[in-house]
């Protein structure tokens, strides 16, 4: 959906001016590409990295800087857990933002060795030159606050896709009490 609305944004219709094959299993479009089956792709790191690694493919755009700031990880709960738990809602929201705080006081290198464990398929550098791209963007937000701008962003883009029949206000949605508080 992402991919689609920029591609609108700059003036190109998605359904007429190329083809866009979505039947590929997403675990393998990296490899549909190596086959020539396309001759462009949209990965998900680190995929990007290995095929430029492999020397197979560049990465030749960043979908999260062409779209603008779009929120792809939101945590949500019921209404009625959050009255009964805010203790609980303020201490993951602010374990979160405590790795926001890491990820903007530390080098790429740093974060790379921190997380590594988590991806013990990928070797450290990969992952360090995969840090150092989204670093390079900006990727990472300063805080978790769920500004209204990209709220409207994610609506326009699921609406764009015809996945959203209604828009909702942001003030219905949206809390930023317990990432404000976190971001102090």
């Amino acid at each position: 959906m992402v991919f689609e609305y920029v591609l609108k944004q700059q003036g190109i219709d998605p359904k007429a001016d190329l083809t866009i094959d979505q039947s590929i299993d997403f675990g393998a479009t990296a490899a549909a590409f190596m086959g020539g089956d396309a001759d462009f792709t949209v990965e998900f790191e680190p995929s990007a990295t290995a095929l430029e690694q492999e020397g197979e493919g560049y990465v030749v755009a960043s979908l999260g800087v062409d779209s603008g700031y779009v929120p792809y990880t939101a945590f949500c709960a019921l209404n009625s857990y959050i009255k009964k738990n805010p203790d609980v809602i303020q201490s993951v929201t602010n374990a979160l933002q405590k790795g926001m705080d890491y990820t903007k006081s530390h080098t790429p290198a740093e974060i790379a060795k921190t997380i590594a464990p988590q991806f013990a398929e990928t070797d450290e550098s990969t992952i360090e030159t995969i840090v150092r791209r989204y670093y390079e963007q900006d990727t990472w937000k300063d805080n978790l606050i769920f500004e209204e701008t990209a709220f409207e962003l994610l609506q326009d883009i699921l609406q764009e896709a015809g996945e959203l029949s209604e828009r909702v206000p942001y003030e219905n949605l949206v809390d930023t009490g317990y990432a404000k508080k976190a971001a102090k």
